[in-house]
């Protein structure tokens, strides 16, 4: 045998062996992945249980998305609802072979092998299938000390396989779909259909599904809200796919390519979507349910609201809701805008003022740094310097470079507002705004906030009167009255057009919310009848035994002021206002379901509920709110009562529909920051806009059409006849000559009531003129 013949048996026998080492090596690797030596890899079982973190949803009363829970903004939906353009929009780009292969596309594998590798064609493609980029998105990638790529890719292809195994072609479509993160830190088809075109997947058409698809290459570069022209050249490029694999015509690709799908960009965080507020006191009773042991996995452990992907169902109504954030937007705007310019060159919240300077001393910064042994002006150092921060703005936020003192001072200066409308009837809470932006201001005025509330106190007090014996027709001097044993207390109205010599009907005293009369009409009917009356009514904070409740300087929450005058439109029973009508797992199965609250026993007769409507309408008709039909031309059947607070503090107005109640509240959080005039700070200037552009909103709605154009019921010949009277009456001129202008008395002596009930037709009285009419 010749040398060159041995020479060359012996590099065959070399390579063999060289080719079985590395073949020895290559196995032994792959084996060392396979059986979790680089960390376990799931089995087909395990694959078989797939439980992925899903966002929790909540849904207004008509099933529209209002916001989301998530770790992972993502949402399940089934393959049913996955339009045939989206998935052979996405087969054609991201997988052509999809129904061939069984996971690992082999003719990919060799394509990348020799073009990609060898010859370092970059444009050849990858050899990533769909069901290896689902062992991605579910199982993520890790860092390992070397081969990471390699130990990576390993690890996919054998859950890819396995995944094959365990799940049909269909099923790993929708596993796919529902996981694959989209642009803006979406994952899934779901969510981020409704993220960027405000609908559900089954809705999208061809343009729409071909451009979220396309964003799946490069989720931020391809992000449609961020570069649109972009993404709708990488749309083009799929669509130009689908026609390469025949999924739909030329002509029906440059239809599609001739659109330019309108972003509607939305967002459904717990902060964030439609409404925030609501959807913070959802998370709070949600979790409070989900900790009870009675509601329970089957497997008997807890649901997780933000893993678990429940359903939750609430009370409100989308379309409200969003009627009431536009004006409450609307008004805030403008009312803001007054609020500044009344003040000058000298706001309270100016630098250095007292008001600030209180403020200051009561951050949380100021109090950790003191407590720290810094000194007062090390602190004030501390709190000055300047560093950039994005600052609320109505018209638009700002980046500025401010210090926390004067980022303080900056959202000194904002009114804040509260708004809830609810269902007298079941107490079910239909619009609801905590405040002007939960992103900056994330107190809560509708739950949280207790605030004085003014005259919005007065029919409660009225109400109490009629009760314990008083009539719509019992007449009130105007005259101011000093009350020596309440310290020489003198109770003034807000209105200097009152006449000291007229005497006026206890339902014209709630009309013009005479000041001097409904003290005199709490005198007459007993402290503790009326804070029983209130108790009655549902609201259970603390009512001070004092004549000054009779002016509203009682504190009571919004959601309770909301529940009290329930009961004037709900035959004298308050309803308690509820947020949640039932919890799903994320497959739909009940989990619990709720009821209202049983409306609370009777607060007052049928006939004192009656007479007590027919006030407030006269307080829309010709009294305080008069500028609802004035000024906002309402011609909607509307009771309601304003409310004005002591030094023009709180703003408040309450409106009556009789198929909703609904309670504005207008304020500034500072205590003291208080509105300069009565004009701009009136409860008919600051808080009754609000509800007439909301009322106006569901007037121009023929969906709202069943609540906007009920009217209520007419009260009975009995009380027609009891409020039938003159609003004013005139005392005598010999009473008129001997009687001081301000006459001294005790607040627990009898008042000067006149006592008077005359009911001849000295003119049509106000029912007659309501009602002669209709029939």
């Amino acid at each position: 045998m010749s040398k060159k013949l041995k020479k060359n048996k012996l590099l065959r026998k070399w390579g063999v062996r060289l080719l079985l080492f590395v073949i020895l090596i290559g196995a032994g690797f792959y084996g060392s992945v396979y059986f979790g030596v680089f960390g376990k890899i799931p089995s087909e079982s395990e694959l078989a249980n797939l439980s992925q973190l899903q966002a929790s949803r909540v849904y207004d009363k008509d099933e529209n998305l209002i916001g989301k829970f998530f770790i992972t903004d993502r949402e399940a939906i089934d393959f049913e609802d996955f339009p045939t353009d989206l998935i052979q929009a996405l087969i054609a780009t991201e997988d052509a072979r999809f129904y061939q292969h069984n996971g690992i596309d082999r003719q990919s594998v060799l394509r990348v092998l020799f073009k990609t590798i060898l010859l370092q064609d970059k444009s050849s493609g990858g050899g990533s299938t769909l069901t290896l980029q689902l062992a991605k998105n579910i199982y993520g990638r890790r860092n390992y000390p070397f081969m990471t790529v390699v130990i990576n890719k390993l690890r996919e292809s054998i859950v890819a396989r396995r995944l094959e195994k365990v799940y049909d072609k269909n099923e790993i479509l929708t596993l796919y779909l529902n996981t694959v993160p989209f642009s803006g830190d979406t994952y899934g088809i779901e969510s981020a259909s409704q993220k960027f075109f405000g609908i559900k997947t089954k809705y999208l058409n061809l343009s729409q599904a071909a451009l979220l698809v396309g964003t799946l290459k490069a989720n931020h570069s391809y992000n449609p809200r961020l570069f649109p022209e972009r993404s709708h050249l990488r749309r083009d490029v799929v669509l130009q796919q689908m026609v390469k694999y025949n999924y739909i015509s030329l002509e029906e690709a440059e239809v599609a390519m001739s659109e330019k799908p309108e972003i509607d960009y939305q967002t459904f965080g717990s902060s964030t979507g439609p409404a925030p507020y609501f959807n913070e006191q959802v998370r709070r009773q949600v979790e409070k349910v989900l900790s009870d042991k009675r509601y329970r996995k089957p497997d008997g452990t807890p649901y997780k609201l933000r893993a678990d992907g429940l359903k939750i169902h609430t009370t409100l109504d989308a379309k409200l809701q969003e009627y009431a954030q536009a004006s409450v937007r609307d008004r805030m705007v403008e009312l803001q805008e007054s609020f500044e310019k009344s003040f000058g060159k000298n706001p309270p919240w100016r630098a250095n003022s007292e008001i600030v300077q209180k403020a200051v001393a009561k951050l949380p910064t100021y109090k950790r740094l003191e407590s720290k042994g810094l000194s007062k002006q090390e602190i004030l150092d501390s709190l000055s310097i300047a560093k950039e921060t994005e600052l609320f703005g109505w018209k638009e936020n700002q980046v500025k470079t401010v210090s926390t003192i004067d980022s303080l001072r900056h959202y000194m200066k904002f009114l804040n507002t509260g708004l809830v409308s609810v269902d007298p009837k079941s107490g079910a809470i239909r619009a609801y705004v905590g405040g002007i932006d939960y992103r900056y201001f994330q107190y809560d005025h509708v739950v949280q906030s207790k605030r004085q509330v003014g005259s919005t106190f007065k029919p409660f007090v009225y109400a109490a009167a009629l009760e314990n014996g008083l009539e719509p027709c019992d007449y009130f001097s105007g005259r101011e009255v000093t009350y020596t044993d309440q310290k020489n207390w003198t109770p003034k109205n807000a209105n200097n057009n009152v006449d000291p010599d007229l005497n006026y009907s206890l339902t014209e005293a709630l009309t013009q919310s005479l000041n001097t009369i409904s003290v005199k009409v709490l005198r007459d009917t007993g402290i503790q009848n009326v804070i029983d009356q209130v108790q009655q009514l549902g609201v259970t904070e603390k009512i001070e035994n004092k004549p000054s409740i009779a002016l509203g300087v009682s504190e009571i929450r919004l959601i309770e002021m909301a529940k009290a005058y329930t009961a004037f439109v709900n035959d004298g029973r308050s309803v308690s206002p509820f947020f949640l009508t039932r919890i799903e797992d994320k497959h739909g199965n009940l989990i619990v379901e709720f009821e209202p609250e049983p409306a609370l026993p009777k607060a007052f007769s049928e006939t004192t509920q009656q007479e007590m409507l027919v006030m407030m309408q006269n307080v829309v008709e010709r009294g305080t709110a008069k500028r609802l039909r004035k000024v906002y031309h309402l011609q909607n059947d509307i009771a309601g009562k304003t409310g004005t607070t002591q030094e023009n503090k709180d703003g408040w107005f309450v409106g009556l529909l009789p198929d909703l109640v609904t309670v504005t509240w207008v304020g500034n959080d500072n205590a003291q920051i208080k509105f300069p005039t009565t004009a701009l700070g009136q409860g008919a200037n600051s808080a009754l806009p609000i509800f007439a552009g909301l009322l106006q909103k569901m007037n121009a709605d023929p969906s709202f059409k069943g609540i906007t154009t009920r009217q209520f019921e007419k009260p009975s010949p009995e009380v027609m006849t009891a409020m039938d009277c003159p609003p004013t009456d005139k005392d005598g001129f010999l009473k008129r000559l001997f009687t001081k202008d301000k006459v001294e008395k005790d607040f627990k002596k009898s008042s000067d009531k006149t006592g008077k009930k005359d009911n001849k037709k000295k003119r049509k009285g106000f029912f007659k003129r309501l009602f002669g009419g209709k029939k």
